[in-house]
């Protein structure tokens, strides 16, 4: 199925040149002049190398066809990441290469989204927020403002994040996994 370069995102997977890639980064971009053209950071799935591309936003692009469902994260070991399907119990075990950096996210028995080509997994979609505890953190400064600084925090799955000053250590937050950015205190 063929989609125009503008609607490319992160995740989604493509055929070119009859190789498969899963997309990392996708920007467009709108010069003054000259033609908007859209700037795509991809990994071809075959070997894990990446590959830098820029497309006209108004060009076509062959994406593939895959099953995308909801897994629950089981755990991880020396073959992989393994996944478990919850309505069929099916499991199935993606490569570090296809997790990559979403690995210090992912806690048991979250639901993550998974790309599946050919019965293997190929791309990994994290939640967007996710709840994590604060470790450790500076302690509060007189004089601060809420609204206005933030302090640096070391979460326990090993992230730093920017919290609000009255944001102390055994506090649960919730957390953007995107850009690792504090989004509120947990309400649990």
């Amino acid at each position: 199925m063929k989609v125009i370069a503008s609607q490319l995102r992160k995740g989604n997977v493509v055929e070119v040149n009859d190789a498969l890639y899963v997309i990392l980064k996708a920007e467009n971009f709108h010069p003054g002049k000259g033609t908007p053209v859209t700037q795509v950071d991809m990994r071809r799935i075959s070997d894990g190398v990446k590959v830098s591309e820029r497309w006209k936003t108004t060009d076509g692009v062959e994406r593939a066809h895959v099953e995308e469902k909801t897994y629950q994260f089981l755990y991880e070991d020396g073959e992989g990441y393994h996944f478990m399907e919850p309505e069929s119990y099916e499991q199935v075990t993606a490569s570090p290469e296809v997790v990559g950096d979403a690995k210090v996210w992912l806690q048991d028995g979250m639901n993550c989204h998974l790309s599946i080509h050919n019965d293997i997994p190929i791309a990994l979609e994290l939640p967007q927020k996710v709840t994590v505890e604060v470790m450790e953190t500076e302690p509060v400064v007189k004089g601060q403002t809420a609204s206005s600084s933030y302090k640096p925090a070391l979460a326990d799955n090993g992230v730093r994040v920017m919290v609000p000053p009255h944001i102390g250590a055994g506090t649960r937050i919730v957390v953007n996994t995107e850009d690792a950015s504090y989004v509120e205190r947990a309400k649990d």
